[in-house]
């Protein structure tokens, strides 16, 4: 994909992607995850272009935009300058109106911290969020299971942390960044495209960069972010898109998301992690679907679910669809 302009950010350039026209239509800004760039996006983008103004950029490390050397250069509260900034240009095309954000892995990761930010909260409409969590909420998360120290809870934190065994790789100094400069980044991405379905996905030009510059968002952030995690709640509209067959969260991640996120809508996919690559369609409808319903459209073809917080098993259920 060829940027449509590039966004200053300190000394960094980013590099910006639109599709459809600015003028009458909601915004909606997609947000990339690790080891992708807004490459991504490009089939969601294209559908959602009919009816919506949309808005991806390449964040810091990935795609067309600056790659900084130093770990230091990616932690999240550079990356919300980078939002930002992203955030002033495309108001220079819609007129300033709150946009609707959705995000992908560390993309979602990265806007928890974004929605959850009093003075930027109000420059979005809702959230949609797709496989990452809050860092802050997953720290509380494995606090409270690890201080029960029931059976249940320890399994549950075993099995997460099973899950994400590359995150403890990702902190030894200079392994990921090699696997991805000595590997073939197109043997790489086919062998990942043939175990999470998304082989029918055109191939990322910039995949081996991506991978050995995005790392540094975990070894910027993670370590610290669990151990101390602060408190971070949003009033937003947030829709909780989970894949079923997610092989890097469990579902139990999301147990608690409702004390942090009240006003939360939860749907679930039949795909893997990368369901805006192998479900397109389906990825717009739910975007589309819950915009609408943010909008105070109607017409809607999804029923997606409110979902709120069960104390006898700890687990968000779904309690009452939306009234169309």
């Amino acid at each position: 994909m060829t940027p449509t302009r590039f966004v200053t950010s300190g000394d960094v350039r980013l590099a910006l992607y639109t599709w459809g026209e600015p003028t009458g239509r909601p915004t909606v800004l997609l947000l990339h995850g690790y080891p992708d760039s807004a490459h991504v996006w490009r089939e969601v983008a294209e559908q959602l272009a009919v009816d919506h103004y949309v808005v991806a950029y390449d964040v810091r490390g990935a795609g067309q935009s600056t790659r900084p050397e130093n770990t230091a250069d990616y932690v999240l509260s550079f990356l919300q300058r980078d939002m930002e900034a992203v955030l002033d240009a495309v108001a220079e095309d819609n007129r300033g109106k709150p946009v609707h954000l959705v995000a992908h892995d560390w993309g979602s990761i990265q806007s928890w911290e974004f929605v959850c930010d009093e003075r930027l909260e109000q420059r979005f409409a809702s959230f949609t969020s797709m496989s990452g969590p809050c860092l802050d909420h997953v720290g509380h998360w494995l606090r409270d299971r690890l201080r029960k120290g029931a059976r249940h809870d320890l399994a549950l934190v075993a099995s997460q942390l099973s899950h994400s065994w590359y995150i403890g790789m990702f902190q030894l100094p200079g392994l990921a960044p090699a696997l991805f400069r000595m590997g073939d980044p197109a043997v790489m991405q086919r062998r990942l495209a043939t175990r999470e379905g998304f082989t029918h996905a055109e191939p990322s030009p910039t995949f081996g960069l991506d991978g050995r510059y995005g790392v540094n968002l975990y070894r910027a952030n993670v370590l610290q972010r669990l151990r101390q995690p602060t408190v971070r709640r949003t009033g937003l509209p947030v829709h909780l898109v989970c894949s079923r067959g997610d092989h890097y969260m469990i579902p139990e991640i999301w147990d608690s998301l409702t004390e942090w996120a009240p006003n939360l809508y939860r749907s679930e996919v039949d795909s893997t992690h990368w369901l805006q690559l192998i479900q397109p369609g389906e990825v717009v409808r739910h975007v589309r679907d819950f915009v609408r319903h943010v909008e105070g459209g109607a017409g809607t073809t999804l029923a997606i679910e409110r979902a709120r917080h069960d104390g006898r098993r700890g687990r968000a259920r779904s309690a009452a669809s939306w009234c169309w």
